[in-house]
């Protein structure tokens, strides 16, 4: 696996241009958000989602699949946001949260059945600046760390036959984002408390 390292304080544009080459050819890369380090590929497609979501033991039709977006307008496009849902985004985004949200119908066909799609607008340049970048989200599911080991080079050989690429960013800080229900705005449900605190 191709290593390219990468802080959020300083975006190498040729790194960003590679890693999302390899998204747009249907690969998976490992990249760092503002809570665990993430597998991704391009959220439209369909064979690269069934991949990581295989690679995973992610059931798309059971399970609840994360989309990174660079901000709230990107987000609108593939979720649907009412006015106390957008209210509450604009609150707490750039965060540490992932907020779930109706679906709209421009997702691709591995979401039908699915009502619902996770939002992520990461406080971390780095994966805002990928979905950017691809003029679309890009699909997320977080590797699991501990506290003790946030180097991404830990994790890297695991997953050296399924990624092609990894951005390593620094140590990741081995908490996940907090997950909050939005499908009814007016009633936010806190599904899992993680590193962000709710505004």
């Amino acid at each position: 696996m191709k290593t390219l390292r990468m802080y959020p304080t300083s975006l190498n544009e040729r790194f960003l241009d590679e890693a999302v080459d390899v998204l747009e050819k249907g690969g998976i890369i490992i990249y760092p958000t503002d809570t665990l380090y993430a597998m991704g590929c391009d959220a439209l497609n369909n064979g690269a989602i069934e991949r990581l979501c295989k690679v995973k033991g992610v059931n798309p039709q059971k399970q609840t699949l994360s989309i990174v977006c660079d901000g709230l307008s990107m987000a609108s496009e593939y979720a649907r946001i009412d006015n106390e849902a957008f209210r509450i985004l604009r609150s707490n985004l750039p965060g540490p949260f992932t907020f779930i949200l109706p679906a709209a119908t421009t997702l691709p066909k591995v979401f039908k059945g699915r009502r619902t799609v996770g939002v992520r607008i990461p406080d971390n340049p780095i994966s805002r600046a990928l979905s950017e970048r691809l003029g679309h989200p890009v699909l997320s599911t977080s590797i699991p760390q501990d506290e003790e080991c946030g180097d991404p080079s830990a994790f890297a050989d695991e997953y050296a036959g399924i990624a092609s690429l990894l951005i390593d960013g620094g140590e990741g800080d081995g908490i996940p984002s907090t997950v909050v229900d939005l499908t009814d705005s007016r009633d936010p449900e806190i599904v899992r408390d993680g590193k962000g605190e709710l505004i």
